[in-house]
């Protein structure tokens, strides 16, 4: 039986007055007209305050806040912001005091050495597959698995012997290395392989053992890290699946073994949202307690963004992060 819709009159709608209903946006958020020769703070403040600018000058406190209060800021990334020329960013960020551990996929040394010892990096893949070429630099090969097996017999990580080879070497751009600026400042710079994904698993040098005993070294040193995460912030930069696995893994592991790691700013940039990044390092980890964003754009222009945010957030008076956190 067919049911009779009712008759639906619209005059008979009540209406109420603007004034008294409430609105998520109001004036005073919208952005402001940046004239010619502004500076990056002028920038910055007239950012509309709403979605993804008011996100990006959170997250920009955030790290500025846990490093006023020495707490950890773990950037964890892939090989591609290195590949769109942020490894001087990078650099930076760790010779300041702002970052407190780096973690990476496999592909990151290779890049990372390519530009420290030769000042260029990234193959032409489809041209170089053709006749097996591909990824079979000697240099890269013979330094990267050389770096692996004195890491296995010495029993420490790979990212701290890379940063410190790279630097013993003397290679001309060695000032370009995120491992290098690491290993002189000091802290944790861990690398996780996968086996068999990275170029140099191809050359006659490979010692599948030492690049996975390094790399499971890293994998503890990274928990030692999370650990202490607690009111801190991790940002993974564009890694889709691995360091969002490997994160989740060891937050878990830190938790098991007895460390309260909670209340801190878990954040994710990418130029397209994944699944993993979303739901392993942004959401669940942050369910009992902290806070949870996702950046989407190209890193070559989010990340210095985030970069000057991060200036101006630090360089800010008390008195005025004090005003604006009543104003929110």
């Amino acid at each position: 039986m067919k049911r009779r819709l009712p008759e639906i009159d619209a005059s008979r709608a009540r209406t109420r007055k603007l004034g008294t209903l409430p609105r998520t946006v109001a004036r005073e958020q919208q952005a402001v007209p940046v004239a010619a020769g502004a500076s990056v703070r002028e920038f910055i403040a007239a950012l509309p305050d709403t979605l993804a600018a008011r996100d990006l000058r959170d997250l920009a406190s955030a790290i500025a806040n846990a490093r006023r209060g020495g707490r950890s800021v773990l950037l964890m990334m892939g090989a591609h912001p290195l590949k769109v020329g942020l490894g001087p960013l990078i650099c930076d960020l760790i010779r300041e005091g702002t970052l407190s551990a780096i973690a990476s996929n496999g592909a990151s040394i290779i890049h990372d050495f390519e530009l420290a010892f030769a000042g260029r990096t990234s193959e032409d893949v489809a041209v170089e597959l053709a006749d097996g070429s591909f990824g079979m630099a000697e240099e890269t090969g013979a330094f990267l698995n050389g770096a692996a097996r004195m890491a296995a017999a010495e029993g420490k990580g790979l990212g701290e012997v890379v940063g410190r080879e790279v630097i013993r070497s003397k290679f001309k751009y060695r000032d370009a290395s995120i491992f290098a600026a690491a290993y002189t400042a000091g802290i944790p710079a861990t690398v996780h392989v996968t086996i068999g994904a990275d170029i140099i698993h191809m050359h006659p040098a490979a010692d599948g053992g030492a690049i996975g005993a390094s790399s499971f070294a890293d994998f503890h040193r990274l928990v030692a890290v999370v650990s202490g995460l607690t009111r801190g912030v991790v940002l993974n930069l564009g890694s889709a699946v691995v360091m969002p696995e490997v994160f989740l893994k060891a937050l878990n592991l830190a938790r098991n073994l007895g460390h309260k790691v909670d209340r801190f700013t878990a954040a994710d940039m990418d130029f397209i949202r994944n699944y993993r990044p979303r739901m392993n390092v942004v959401e669940r980890p942050t369910m009992g307690g902290g806070r949870g964003i996702m950046l989407t754009g190209h890193h070559e222009l989010m990340f210095p963004l985030l970069v000057a945010a991060i200036r101006e957030a630090s360089a800010e008076p008390a008195s005025t992060r004090k005003k604006r956190g009543k104003n929110r």
